[in-house]
């Protein structure tokens, strides 16, 4: 399609109301690399919807009256408003040109329509607004509009005038974190892992003539095994004829039609093909409406591999891995400064050598869609969650916002063939209805993975079993779902003069090298799971630092690169097509309960010692904890605040040492001795079974071609509990 074409002609039509030398940004705590590459006169200027694309349309963005509402009822305001705001950046961010935070918010400015127009609908378009608009033209209101993430459009045509300038007003409501609707990660105290609040239009705003039957919209479905594409046509209304038409063959039907694609160009992250697409309404064999589009032809499902659930990218498995990615610019807030920017964020993920990112708890706008989709790279899609981390005590979950703000996003992101699953809950943030929403997911999109929560809570429902796991990556235990780390790393590397605020992360590394090894380690790990246990996929934290949280790939600013992308690149390669194999010497009681000699009294000083007295303590099946701990097989119920465990080994002649490594489930810490020997000390839990280097002191002591003792003190704060400890030999292949 010629965007470049439709570029010029919506540029030529932008009227300007305000000077751009009336804005100037604020300076925010950081500023992006991009910053000064926002033009006032020309602000996002890119095409926004890149799958339903018309040659006529007029672009809004720019700069708009503002100001402050007295309340969520105010009628518009007579005359101008007092202040200004750059379009579309949020009220809170400094590119907007205000940096303040107000519950309710006007917005203001003229346009004229183009002459060329006359006869036409006109509508206009808003990508998203945080979080509820009313929209107002020429005095008139034509509705409220509730949800921050998805876009939504209106009919001007019955309030225009017939000539000259007309007026638009939008008056906005957010409370934030005093209600109960989906708002990811913002809040109104930012510290930790939540960030500043985004209020108000933060997508571009823009005009389209339509003729009075025209398309609504389209649904496109690819089926590689059929070697077809389905493509539905919603049209405003009649049943005229639609022509659908793909690179060079055209198929005439009406609005539901099926399109063989021979030897069709599979789309993946080694080969993003796209396939461009054509829509024509068609009267009396004229052309009355035209859109252009386009699609991939890939197919993402469950398949089996030794004895697991596997997630299947076109009939075969491959290794999701990706960074986090959460949106947030310091000086945008949701929005970034320029396309360049945005499409930046996911050029850097595939230069890291990831195949996957994972939109997390925020929805983007379509272009950031576009070019993972040309880039190349697998979309995790979350729900923005309610209640996010919320400090104190906060508003019930808007259970109707939530189902309803759900579907829109289905609906309004199922064309892109970069999305491959759906993510309902994060963390147990506001989490409710589990089984339904799968359900109610299922049947709108049954063609890609259904996540029911990334981290917690599991119900047994869905295509996933997800765990977060920090520092080093875990894996979670299930042969009846796809299993994935959908949280890890998180590794600190903190540069001076590219920082928001101070803050510390899971752990901390003071120079590159330390940085890419601990990276390399984790990517090692992930091999480990993939090979041995069944993983199917793992989330890094994150690519960007976000405010306070300093755990990015990049800083806030974007201006550093922490990690060489070579060295990382060479990582995730390893953990998408390296197989790491486990021999198993002391094997977890992961399919078989282990016997081992346990106290729930504190020994005596020594009870590592290779000739430590253990002769009366009880002798049980592992693992130790309660019910609850997510994949662990409870042989022996624990339910104090500490445990004491010994075993003896034998290992034979031909164990290599250096390539000896522990696999642990621990909830909460624990310190674990070879020999008398302190081999790993870990705090906090790790959700699940992971690989934990053996100190080179500890490996030393080991006796090969000889008895070996094992001791394990496992110690319990709270929430679930679990220890159990096994010890492998890793090969490469």
């Amino acid at each position: 399609m010629n965007l470049k074409k439709i570029l010029i002609t919506a540029i030529a039509c932008v009227p300007t109301m305000l000077s751009a030398q009336q804005w100037q940004p604020k300076q925010a705590a950081l500023m992006s690399r991009f910053a000064g590459d926002v033009n006032p006169s020309s602000v996002l200027p890119e095409y926004p919807r890149p799958q339903l694309v018309r040659e006529k349309w007029l672009n809004l963005n720019g700069l708009w009256q503002y100001q402050p509402a007295t309340g969520r009822n105010e009628p518009p305001p007579n005359g101008k408003l007092s202040g200004s705001i750059l379009v579309p950046f949020p009220v809170e961010s400094a590119l907007s040109g205000v940096m303040e935070h107000h519950e309710v918010i006007w917005y203001r400015r003229k346009f004229i329509i183009p002459a060329s127009w006359k006869g036409e609908k006109v509508l206009i378009h808003f990508g998203a607004v945080d979080y509820e608009a009313e929209l107002f033209v020429n005095g008139k209101s034509l509705g409220k509009h509730s949800g921050g993430y998805d876009p939504f459009s209106y009919d001007i045509s019955t309030t225009l005038k017939n000539s000259g300038e007309q007026d638009i007003a939008v008056r906005v409501f957010d409370p934030t974190d005093n209600g109960g609707f989906p708002r990811g990660k913002q809040t109104l105290s930012p510290g930790g892992i939540t960030y500043t609040s985004v209020t108000g239009i933060w997508q571009t705003v823009w005009l389209e003539p339509v003729p009075v039957v025209h398309i609504d919209d389209i649904k496109i479905v690819p089926d590689i095994d059929k070697s077809v594409v389905k493509v539905t046509v919603i049209t405003s209304s009649g049943s005229n004829p639609v022509v659908v038409t793909v690179k060079d063959g055209s198929v005439v039907t009406n609005k539901e039609i099926t399109i063989p694609v021979k030897h069709a160009k599979l789309w993946s992250p080694d080969s993003p093909f796209l396939y461009d697409l054509v829509v024509d309404l068609k009267k009396a064999s004229k052309n009355t409406d035209e859109v252009k589009s386009y699609f991939g032809m890939r197919k993402i499902s469950v398949g089996e591999e030794g004895g697991y659930k596997k997630m299947f990218l076109n009939n075969r498995f491959l290794f999701q891995v990706g960074p986090l990615d959460q949106g947030f610019w310091p000086d945008g807030g949701y929005t970034a400064p320029t396309d360049a920017a945005l499409k930046y964020d996911l050029e850097m993920i595939k230069k890291f050598g990831f195949n996957m990112v994972r939109k997390h708890i925020k929805v983007e706008s379509y272009r950031w869609y576009y070019w993972a989709d040309k880039l190349g790279l697998m979309v995790w899609q979350d729900m923005p969650s309610a209640n996010s981390y919320a400090s104190q005590a906060p508003p019930p979950v808007d259970t109707a916002a939530f189902r309803s703000e759900l579907e829109r996003l289905v609906k309004t992101h199922w064309n892109s063939p970069s999305i491959v699953s759906w993510v309902i809950f994060n963390e147990a943030q506001g989490q409710h209805h589990t089984a339904g929403y799968v359900d109610q997911v299922r049947k709108l999109d049954p063609t890609r993975l259904i996540n029911q929560g990334s981290g917690w809570a599991h119900f047994g429902v869905g295509d996933v079993l997800d765990i977060h796991n920090y520092p080093a990556p875990g894996v979670p235990v299930s042969t009846s779902q796809t299993l994935a780390c959908g949280e890890y790393g998180g590794i600190g590397f903190i540069f001076p003069g590219h920082v928001w605020r101070p803050g510390n992360t899971y752990v901390m590394t003071d120079n590159e090298e330390k940085y890419t090894v601990l990276y390399d380690q984790f990517a090692t790990d992930l091999a480990i799971y993939k090979t041995n246990n069944g993983l199917s996929a793992a989330v890094y934290t994150e690519i960007t630092d976000v405010e306070g949280e300093l755990n990015g790939l990049l800083t806030y600013d974007r201006a550093v690169v922490k990690g060489d992308p070579v060295r990382i690149r060479a990582s995730n390669q390893k953990t998408i097509s390296l197989s790491i194999f486990l021999k198993t010497l002391l094997p977890a009681s992961v399919k078989k309960p282990v016997i081992w000699k346990y106290s729930l009294e504190k020994p005596g000083e020594g009870w590592y010692a290779t000739d430590f007295d253990d002769s009366k303590w009880q002798a049980s099946p592992g693992s130790f904890g309660s019910t609850g701990a997510p994949g662990a097989v409870i042989g022996t119920n624990w339910t104090t605040h500490d445990i004491w465990l010994r075993q003896d080994f034998s290992l034979g002649a031909s164990v290599d040492r250096d390539k000896l490594q522990l696999t642990v489930y621990n909830d909460d810490g624990c310190e674990i001795y070879i020999n008398g020997i302190l081999a790993a000390s870990l705090s906090g839990a790790s959700k699940g079974y992971v690989i934990v280097p053996i100190s080179a002191e500890a490996k030393r002591a080991v006796i090969t071609g000889g008895r070996n003792q094992i001791s394990v003190h496992g110690h319990q704060e709270y929430g679930d509990q679990v220890i159990d400890v096994g010890i492998n030999q890793i090969t490469q292949k």
